[in-house]
Formats: C-alpha cells, sequence, structure tokens
C-alpha cells in the first residue's frame, strides 16, 4: 500500500509539472512568459535525459565529454525556445535551419576536443557526445512548437496514456505472443495491437472534439497512428538502452515510475512526427 501511494504521489506530481507548463501561458494570459516556462521544463527534462544516458553510456566504459553534451543540449532547447519568442511566421523553416546549424558546429568542435582527451575511442565517445542532443534535447525543444497548438501537445500526451494503458491491460489479460522479448520481455502483439485500437478511437472521436484549427478526422488518425506506432517503438528503443546494461529503469527522479527517459521514452519519439504531422495538417488538411 505504500509503495502505491508514493507511486500516485509521484505520478501526480509529475502530471501537475507537465500539463501546468504546457497551460501557463493561458493561465497567466501571457503567451510569451507560457513558453519560457514551457521551455524551461523541457530543458529540466532533457538535461535529466542526458545525465541518465551518459550514466549508461559510461557503464559501457564509453567516456562521452559530458560538460559538452550538457552545453549543447542547453543550446538547442533554449535557442529554439527563444526563437519561438519572436514569433516569427516561418517559424518551421527558422527551426529546420537553427537545429541544422547547431549540430554542423557540435560536431567539429566535439571532435577537435577529442584531441586533448587522450580517449581509446575518440569518435565513439564523440557519438555518445552528442546523441543526447538528437535523442532527447531535439525532440524536448521542439514542445514549445506546439505551445501554438496546446490540445494537440495534450493530445498526444492523452493518446500515449491510453496506449500505454490498453497495450497493458490487453496484454495481461489476452497476451500469447511476445513482441520483442529480447528487450521487452513483457510485451506482446495482443496488447500492442489493443493499446493501438484505442489509441486510434480516442485520436478519431475525442481529438477533433480538442481541436482548434478544424483539421478533421484524417489529420487525427494519422497523429493516433503516430502515437501509437511511433511511441511503442520509442517504448523498445529505450528499453534496448537499459537492457544493454542490465538496467530495469533509467533513473529514479520519480519513485516507482523511474527516470527521465522511463517517463519521456515514447515522447521523445513522437513529438518530431507530431510537429511534420501539423505541418501537413496546413499544407493538405
Amino acid at each position: 500500500m505504500k509503495t502505491f501511494w508514493i507511486r500516485t504521489a509521484s505520478a501526480t506530481v509529475y502530471a501537475l509539472l507537465f500539463i501546468g507548463s504546457i497551460y501557463s501561458g493561458r493561465i497567466i494570459g501571457n503567451d510569451t512568459i507560457g513558453i519560457a516556462i514551457l521551455t524551461a521544463f523541457a530543458l529540466f527534462v532533457a538535461l535529466g535525459c542526458a545525465f541518465e544516458y551518459y550514466r549508461i553510456a559510461e557503464m559501457q566504459d564509453n567516456h562521452p565529454n559530458k560538460p559538452l553534451g550538457y552545453l549543447f543540449t542547453t543550446l538547442m532547447v533554449l535557442a529554439i525556445g527563444l526563437m519561438l519568442m519572436q514569433n516569427n511566421s516561418t517559424i518551421f523553416f527558422d527551426f529546420i535551419l537553427l537545429s541544422v546549424l547547431l549540430l554542423f558546429v557540435s560536431l567539429p568542435i566535439v571532435l577537435i576536443t577529442e584531441l586533448w582527451r587522450n580517449s581509446q575511442r575518440p569518435f565513439g565517445d564523440s557519438l555518445h557526445t552528442l546523441l543526447p542532443v538528437v535523442y532527447c534535447a531535439l525532440p524536448l525543444g521542439l514542445m514549445p512548437i506546439l505551445h501554438y497548438e496546446y490540445n494537440i501537445l495534450m493530445m498526444c500526451i492523452i493518446m500515449v496514456w491510453v496506449n500505454d494503458s490498453f497495450a497493458y491491460m490487453g496484454g495481461s489479460l489476452l497476451g500469447k505472443h511476445k513482441m520483442w522479448p529480447k528487450h521487452s520481455p513483457g510485451k506482446t502483439w495482443e496488447g500492442t495491437a489493443i493499446g493501438l485500437i484505442a489509441c486510434v478511437a480516442v485520436g478519431i472521436f475525442v481529438g477533433p472534439m480538442f481541436d482548434t484549427q478544424a483539421s478533421g478526422w484524417l489529420f487525427w488518425l494519422l497523429l493516433a497512428l503516430v502515437c501509437g506506432v511511433i511511441g511503442t517503438l520509442g517504448d523498445l528503443v529505450e528499453s534496448m538502452l537499459k537492457r544493454s546494461v542490465g538496467l530495469k529503469d533509467s533513473g529514479n527522479i520519480m519513485p516507482g515510475h523511474g527516470g527521465f527517459l522511463d517517463r519521456f521514452d515514447s515522447l521523445l519519439m513522437i513529438i518530431p512526427f507530431a510537429v511534420i504531422a501539423i505541418v501537413a495538417s496546413y499544407i493538405f488538411f
């Protein structure tokens, strides 16, 4: 019973912080401050994810340049947030240009610093240094872009939760065929299918009720498939990372729920595709 209340309390705090940061602009009545708060939350999570990734990398005898990794993680998230505060109509083009430039600049800097680090695997360590920037900071930095689409970000969170919950219940009741036993022994094809069906149903029937752009059921079908399929694969990718060093949880920031990577594994994969879906909706829907 004590464990139940600990899990409930930590999940409640997490939900309040996350949802509060998403809707902070509306609560305060100032979109600029809302973007700043959501950017700050995204940066906190991105640095937490980077910390956990570096810990796992070091358990495999890798030696990433952590100070540079944290620096570029911070720059990626803050740069996107500051760009959004300009309220520029060419925001998506600016984001692509900014991200590419940051990645192009960060790679040679990290490689050059390896000349002084005496690493046995300089190129491998360089890749481990920059992977959290791409895997964690870039997707989380995109969250403030969804500030313009509060309900889409919120619906992504809801659909991920529905997918995970129904996949777990469906797998517990009907699961017989293991999906990926090497990386996630508990996942079954039956549970995954039930989770995806529930996710699509919520997207099609609930999504339009939240929609401020009247995008139509086809857009919500696409977004639900992204959340259901890509979200599940994101969970498996993070499980693969943990299993490579024999860990059950990536961290313990949330008692009973694991670490940053455990909580954001699906969203790290989903958010970029959600932004692409939004852009596509403006063009095609």
